[in-house]
């Protein structure tokens, strides 16, 4: 895969993860801030390194299910895993203006 091919398929990746909503939030999981990396390897595995708002988020794995849901039918996507990291700590100052917005948060 070229260099082009993978810049385009992770603006994919990108689009598509806008869909994912976290169910307590109602604000997508990329406005959120809560993406923070996507990988594309040649034998076209996604890795989708994310974090949540809080450890012990009860609902975790619906939003790592409706993650993987969305992005295999990517086309150039066979495998999907999602990698749950606690670092960098989220904070509000990830999200977005829209999501702060959305929520009523002045920053």
């Amino acid at each position: 895969m070229s260099e082009v091919e993978n810049i385009s398929l992770k603006e994919k990746v990108m689009g598509a993860l806008k869909e994912v909503i976290d169910p307590e939030l109602h604000i997508d999981i990329v406005n959120l801030g809560l993406v923070y990396d996507v990988e594309i390897s040649e034998e076209r595995k996604c890795t989708i390194t994310v974090t949540l708002t809080t450890i012990g988020c009860p609902l975790a794995d619906i939003i790592f299910e409706e993650i993987k849901k969305t992005i295999m039918p990517i086309e150039g996507i066979d495998e999907v895993d999602v990698k749950l990291v606690w670092y960098p700590p989220w904070d509000p100052s990830k999200m977005s203006r829209y999501a702060r917005i959305a929520l009523g948060i002045r920053w």
